[in-house]
């Protein structure tokens, strides 16, 4: 595949000196052929930041879709599953991502879940050897709660920093202390499910912000939280989608229009029975 042009998307530098791309590609649920697909069309269009997880089942497709593109333009992540946060298997799992893959490293690795069962301690143990090892190049957590969070970034001590915590963040679940302790922490947010996985995109609120910006109400969502700072990994199958998500660079919202976004009325979508909320 031709080589994608060198991307305009701003980045996050990380605590371990990595630069984060501000905006990247959610792969949850694409699958096979379709995900092969989105991610090539997406690196065509100037992304670099690729976001998977060995529980989604499309290493291998998206490693297909990376492959001949030059690695060091790529910021590949990827997560180790609740089953797997034992330090041996924390090593195995993050080998078999990188065989699907066919990548000597990800960029970033994260902790999906917090265990209740696995200390932390041990799990960042072997999150720190893989970063040793070449195998990672920073590492993270995803779906920490504050008090989660500042426990696993005592844990990690004086081993590799805890760079990135990725969670479900959108203005219907406007995560106000958790921002504030990973600010306090030096900890990158990254948000999941940023625009309610479309589910209040008729908001008529949020409708009125769109139109006096000529924005979707998709760009108006990844722009609020672009401008609190965070990354954000929308899932996009398509290249109108991609190139729809791409374009939220050119434009401000108001205060009075951040305002209203941060007033909207909170509801969690991803809660499942293993969460620690």
């Amino acid at each position: 595949m031709p080589s994608a042009p060198l991307s305009s998307i701003p980045t996050i530098t990380l605590k371990s000196g990595a630069a984060m791309p501000q905006l990247g590609l959610g792969t949850w649920r694409l699958q096979g052929r379709e995900c092969t697909q989105a991610v090539k069309a997406a690196l065509a269009l100037g992304y670099t930041h690729i976001d998977t997880a060995e529980m989604y089942g499309n290493e291998k497709e998206i490693g297909a879709a990376i492959e001949g593109t030059p690695r060091e333009r790529l910021f590949i992540t990827s997560k180790v599953w609740l089953a797997n946060l034992a330090h041996d298997d924390v090593i195995s799992a993050c080998d078999g991502t990188l065989g699907r893959l066919g990548t000597p490293y990800v960029d970033l690795y994260l902790v999906h879940w917090p265990s209740r069962e696995i200390p932390v301690a041990d799990t960042l143990r072997a999150l720190d050897k893989l970063v040793r090892l070449g195998k990672a190049r920073s590492i993270g957590v995803s779906n920490f709660t504050e008090r989660l969070l500042e426990d696993a970034v005592a844990a990690a001590g004086d081993g590799s920093p805890i760079c990135v915590n990725q969670v479900e963040f959108h203005p219907w679940l406007y995560q106000r202390e958790l921002l504030a302790s990973c600010g306090r922490l030096g900890v990158a947010l990254t948000a999941y499910a940023p625009i309610a996985r479309g589910t209040q995109l008729d908001d008529a609120r949020l409708q009125r912000i769109a139109r006096a910006h000529g924005k979707t109400a998709a760009q108006v969502c990844l722009r609020w939280a672009v401008e609190k700072g965070m990354a954000v990994i929308p899932k996009a199958g398509s290249r109108a989608h991609l190139e729809e998500n791409m374009a939220i660079f050119d434009f401000s919202l108001t205060p009075a229009e951040t305002a209203q976004l941060d007033a909207m009325p909170q509801q969690r979508l991803v809660r499942p029975e293993f969460a620690q909320f």
